[in-house]
């Protein structure tokens, strides 16, 4: 009932005497400015015609929908909603870089900015709005589900910036229109807008794929020039700025592995906020606020124009460089490489065992200049050991310290959660990974193999392209320059030069003496689920899938093949994880009957079955004694390959 009580009387502390309106009498500024410009007047019109509608019936409809999702900064509510969030965040002490603060003020206050943040929690649309309005940035709107605009809460939210849009739009033009006029008219009056580029809370840890609906408005607006434009008026122009909020641990994180086992998602209503609200009683460290680089969106559409690339795709190009400096700010906490230690290992481990697990991962971030959340010594015993004790006072592990010394392991059902803290860095892992892989092909050919053009390193080459292509919808990689030029980097790493040529005897040498070994880590979780689909179609032969039924089959198989350890991790048995799976064969072109079709799933199987084959390898090199039930090649053929 505390929790309650104390939700309700900060809302009612904020909102007007008048709660039963839900906007002040007077609407925000934006809609007063549409609903008398000529320009957007026009536009209505033009909608009508193209519908076949009454004019005055497509203007109600369109007032409906701006009085909606319009949105206001009443200082009084905004005070209310700060302290309002300080109270859901007593969770965590909330870390801001004030050096990349210091800089993003100064361009704050010449342009419009577009905060594309990552989305974890519920709580990083309290996070970055009181973040920045204690440091005394222009007013924040944030786009946020109508599915949490809730009664009096909802209300009271309108009035801090937040603005509720629908999630499915399609069939509404008169709405798409009144959103993309409503967003033209706030980066027109230099309002900074704040969005998830996720469109929701990734369930995994690692960013989703990108979301165009906000993004595709905002490079309209930039891109108007009078020509095409209903509004016929110069651009304005924004500043788009990356930004990531990591947490050392979440509450809810428990409820979203549940759904990845095939839980139903717990509707959002005051009950809902109110369990929300209570977990966060309990203290799960800290909070980190970092800044991405920011860009001009103008300038980089034209950039794109110049390059031939319009439209949609270049919505989808800016997106994805989004997602790379979202990637790039996002700092590597000791509750993720922590965590990364011990799903690798999947047995209880002393802290001398994390931590020699740890100090190659801490050399090579050095080495990357990944940025460290907090600056912590990943190195340094008693941040590792108070790392272990929180995820230990959470139940994400368990110790035992009645033998000799203390030892922890992830706790039963718990593996999916500790996985999605080490996702939060696994993207700073994925190349070096996939240049193992490349390694150890090349270390398999045998004398007088037949070599492409460019011989050994060529082969390498071509292998780490076949992984790129084969986890293209579970990361994001750069483009394909790009990927060889990181790839170049780290083979410098390992190699201390730079690499010109390759042969196996040189490859076997650099992957056994690699530190740290890292395919097996980061690629087997998501190989082995992708094997485990690919497994359930291949048993379908020629035959049409039915994508609901071939996912519970894999659930239940997958679940089959963890009792007899055929694969690595209770993680990799996620429905996250089996739809990625899934959008790979469908656009492997897997997911349609036909002849011939099912010799392509069985082939599909088998390259995952041997890429597997040799992640178990590189797991083996590293002194990894995780046994799964993957077809292997006799041990005395290992020792001879590698």
């Amino acid at each position: 009932m505390a929790a309650v009580r104390r939700v309700r009387d900060l809302a009612r502390a904020a909102l007007p005497r008048s709660v039963g309106e839900r906007l002040p009498a007077a609407p925000p500024q934006e809609v007063t400015e549409l609903l008398h410009d000529k320009r957007f007047q026009r536009a209505v019109a033009q909608a009508a015609e193209e519908q076949g509608r009454v004019e005055e019936e497509v203007w109600a409809e369109v007032k409906g929908y701006l009085h909606e999702m319009s949105a206001a900064h009443d200082e009084r509510a905004s005070q209310g909603w700060a302290r309002m969030g300080e109270w859901f965040l007593r969770a965590y002490d909330v870390l801001v870089d004030e050096d990349q603060m210091q800089q993003l003020r100064k361009v704050d206050r010449e342009h419009s900015l577009a905060l594309a943040f990552s989305h974890r929690s519920y709580l990083d649309g309290m996070v970055i709005p009181n973040a920045l309005m204690a440091r005394r940035f222009s007013p924040t709107y944030t786009f946020g589900g109508a599915n949490l605009n809730l009664p009096v809460i909802g209300s009271f939210a309108s009035r801090t910036g937040l603005i509720f849009i629908r999630r499915s739009t399609q069939e509404i033009p008169v709405y798409r229109l009144a959103l993309r006029s409503y967003i033209r008219q706030m980066v027109v009056n230099k309002r900074n807008l704040a969005w998830s580029i996720e469109g929701g809370r990734t369930r995994t840890g690692k960013l989703r794929p990108p979301v165009h609906g906000i993004l595709k408005y905002l490079t309209d607006t930039v891109q108007a020039d009078g020509a095409g434009d209903p509004f016929g008026q110069d651009a304005p122009d924004v500043q788009v700025v990356p930004v990531s909020v990591v947490y050392d641990q979440l509450h809810e994180v428990s409820l979203m592995t549940e759904e990845a086992r095939g839980a139903n998602k717990t509707p959002e209503d005051w009950r809902w906020l109110v369990r929300f609200a209570r977990l966060q009683r309990n203290r799960l460290g800290r909070a980190y606020l970092t800044v991405g680089e920011p860009f001009s969106l103008r300038e980089r559409m034209d950039e794109l124009a110049a390059e031939g690339v319009t439209g949609h795709q270049a919505v989808e190009r800016v997106a994805l460089d989004i997602s790379h400096r979202l990637n790039r700010a996002t700092p590597v906490t000791t509750t993720a490489i922590v965590s990364l230690a011990l799903l690798g290992a999947d047995r209880a481990l002393t802290v001398d065992e994390v931590l020699e697990t740890v100090e190659p991962l801490a050399t090579y971030i050095d080495a990357r200049q990944w940025p460290v959340a907090g600056a912590a010594d990943l190195r340094d015993r008693s941040t590792i050991r108070r790392a272990l004790a929180e995820l230990t006072q959470s139940g994400v592990l368990t110790a035992y310290d009645r033998g000799t010394e203390p030892i922890w392991k992830i706790g039963d059902d718990q593996h999916l959660v500790a996985a999605f803290y080490r996702n939060t860095v696994i993207h700073i892992l994925v190349e070096r990974a996939i240049g193992e892989l490349a390694l150890l092909t090349v270390s398999e050919l045998e004398p007088g193999a037949d070599l492409p053009a460019g011989g050994e390193l060529q082969v390498g080459w071509e292998e780490a392209k076949r992984m790129r292509d084969l986890l293209k919808f579970e990361f994001f990689f750069p483009s394909r320059a790009g990927f060889e030029d990181d790839l170049r980097t780290e083979l410098r790493l390992l190699v201390g030069e730079g690499v010109t040529e390759m042969t196996p005897v040189r490859a076997r040498e650099l992957l056994v003496t690699a530190r740290p070994h890292l395919a097996h880590l980061v690629l087997r979780p998501f190989l082995d689920a992708y094997l485990v689909v690919a497994d359930r179609l291949a048993d379908r032969g020629d035959g049409p899938v039915d994508e609901k039924d071939l996912l519970a089959d894999s659930l239940a198989v997958g679940q089959q093949w963890v009792l007899q350890r055929r694969v690595a991790s209770e993680e990799s048995i996620s429905l996250e994880l089996f739809r990625t799976a899934l959008a790979l064969a469908r656009h492997k072109g897997l997911l349609e009957a036909g002849d011939g079709v099912g010799s392509a799933r069985e082939a599909f199987a088998a390259e995952l079955r041997d890429t597997l084959r040799r992640v178990n390898i590189i797991g083996e090199i590293a002194g990894d004694t995780v046994t799964v039930g993957h077809p292997e090649p006799e041990p005395r053929e290992q020792e001879e390959r590698v």
